[in-house]
């Protein structure tokens, strides 16, 4: 995702931030879009899910995707429904570095908008 001066991607949530006026005062140090991702901050969960991300998307091969259920029912086995956002979060961080894709009915969608089931895809 390409940041320009009017817009960020929070390096929470992974969603694109747009400036606003509050912010104008402070623009180059907000790093986080609401309160509720300041609150939570970014945990040593948070990069773990990454790298396990990478790592099966590596396994996985080029071109070749994932769903993130398949991590999340691997991570934290029965009680994987309610642990998909954090999934999901790590996913769009990725996509926001440039190291993957997200994808329905195999088209690149935009990781902050998607909504319902994606796929994830490296990027080679």
């Amino acid at each position: 995702m390409k940041e320009d001066k009017f817009c960020k991607v929070c390096g929470l949530c992974g969603r694109r931030m747009e400036w606003r006026k509050a912010w104008a005062d402070c623009w180059e140090k907000v790093a986080l879009c609401s309160v509720g991702c300041r609150k939570r901050g970014l945990r040593r969960e948070d990069h773990e899910l990454e790298e396990a991300l990478l790592n099966l998307l590596q396994k996985r091969g080029p071109a070749k995707t994932i769903c993130p259920s398949e991590l999340a029912r691997q991570h934290y086995g029965e009680e994987w429904r309610s642990k998909m956002e954090p999934i999901r979060m790590a996913a769009r961080r990725l996509v926001a570095k440039g190291n993957a894709e997200i994808l329905q009915k195999n088209q690149v969608v935009d990781a902050s908008t998607a909504k319902g089931p994606i796929r994830i895809r490296g990027k080679v």
